[in-house]
């Protein structure tokens, strides 16, 4: 008995509990109270400000843009004052450089933004004070990437296919420009691969660095350069840390073709009959630069008959170099005067006893002419002794990564 009335109380407990949960608490005369809602309010319109780009015109200013672009005169000239004052030269504003400027929803000017180059940067801002600008540097991001090529025709091919930037190849042709003769030897199939830095400005490519290794194969012979700073002086030596920089040049011009080789018997094409021909002969367009293969003192540099305008360099170790056929001869060049190795010397022309436009390259040593291809020039400094451990481990490590990154193409 006493079992069934606990299960009856429990029964009464429980559809009591779960009737609070299910029926409403109030009776139909009662009122509920009220419960406030929040309505959404008009919808305000944050100010997005419109952004658009002024470029200079010729022959304009930096005050003629604004006024044209719809900015009252005495901002836009109290804008220029504000930009001088933080350092930005207008007077090297060219045209088709560029400024952002945002105006709010009221066509009010608020920002103007001036980039000179990738790394520097004006913010010219309107406050309550009036207006003020603030410099603003980018540290450039440094990548090392790597840059390959083969050449159908020439090296530029590289450059047409976008492969490589202009400077770049040229960097690259100048590591092995001691060793190599790219205007003679360069052949169809030849294959380079380099590792250079390139620098980023907030994530964009602006520009390339020192080449850190490279390397160049013709023929089955492979050309290896490494990039290394010793003191005050980056250079690039081969795998054993020998310099790769010699005291001649292979060539006095860039990127042509030898037409007539180094010879003691060649059929002359003017004078007829079969003479020595003791230079190389450098095809190339008029007014071609000409530079000096090694540092030297200008001997001649005048019109010389057949030969017609030539200059004569004296260098070290008993060697003279000639440069003949030219159309003209480098500004300030004259007997007595130094030259450095690479200076510009002259142009090629097609002056004296010529068919046509090229280069009659001549060298002699202790008054033999040799020839300047197979001639063993004296070589550069060697990297230290005390760094060539160091080298040889910076080597090895750049070359791999080289190998790894941009594998041959047979």
């Amino acid at each position: 008995m006493l079992y069934k009335l606990l299960a009856a109380l429990t029964l009464t407990a429980s559809t009591a509990l779960l009737g609070w949960f299910v029926w409403p608490t109030t009776t139909p005369e009662e009122s509920s109270p009220e419960v406030a809602v929040l309505q959404p309010g008009p919808s305000v319109e944050s100010p997005i400000p419109h952004t658009e780009t002024l470029e200079i015109r010729k022959h304009d200013t930096v005050v003629a843009s604004l006024l044209r672009n719809h900015v009252p005169s005495d901002t836009a000239h109290e804008i220029v004052g504000t930009l001088r004052t933080a350092g930005a030269n207008l007077r090297q504003v060219r045209p088709g450089d560029q400024f952002q400027l945002s105006r709010d929803t009221e066509g009010r000017l608020v920002t103007l933004a001036y980039a000179p180059n990738p790394w520097v940067r004006f913010e010219v801002t309107n406050s309550s004070s009036g207006w003020k600008a603030d410099r603003l540097e980018v540290k450039p991001e440094v990548r090392i990437e790597v840059r390959q090529g083969k050449v159908r025709n020439s090296l530029w091919d590289a450059v047409e296919d976008s492969a490589v930037s202009p400077r770049a190849l040229l960097d690259f042709v100048q590591i092995f420009e001691s060793e190599f003769d790219f205007a003679a030897d360069t052949r169809q199939g030849d294959f380079f691969r380099f590792l250079v830095e390139t620098r980023y400005a907030d994530g964009v490519p602006v520009d390339q660095g020192r080449i850190l290794a490279a390397q160049y194969m013709s023929d089955g012979q492979m050309l290896t350069g490494v990039g290394f700073q010793d003191r005050n002086q980056f250079a690039h030596y081969d795998p054993l840390g020998r310099s790769l920089k010699k005291v001649f040049l292979r060539s006095p011009l860039q990127f042509t073709r030898i037409s007539s080789g180094f010879t003691h018997r060649r059929p002359h094409p003017i004078l007829g009959g079969v003479r020595p021909h003791l230079a190389i002969d450098y095809a190339a367009p008029t007014g071609t630069p000409v530079w000096a293969v090694a540092e030297g003192v200008v001997q001649f540099a005048r019109r010389n008959g057949g030969n017609g305008i030539q200059v004569l360099l004296r260098h070290r170790s008993g060697y003279m170099t000639y440069y003949n056929h030219l159309s003209r001869i480098a500004r300030g060049l004259r007997r007595g005067v130094r030259v450095n190795q690479k200076q510009m010397i002259g142009y090629v022309g097609s002056t004296g006893l010529s068919t046509g436009p090229h280069l009659d390259y001549r060298v002699s040593r202790n008054g033999t002419f040799v020839n300047p291809l197979s001639e063993r020039f004296l070589p550069g400094k060697p990297i230290a002794k005390a760094k060539r451990a160091q080298f040889l481990e910076h080597a090895r490590v750049l070359i791999d990564r080289l190998e790894r990154e941009a594998p041959l193409q047979l």
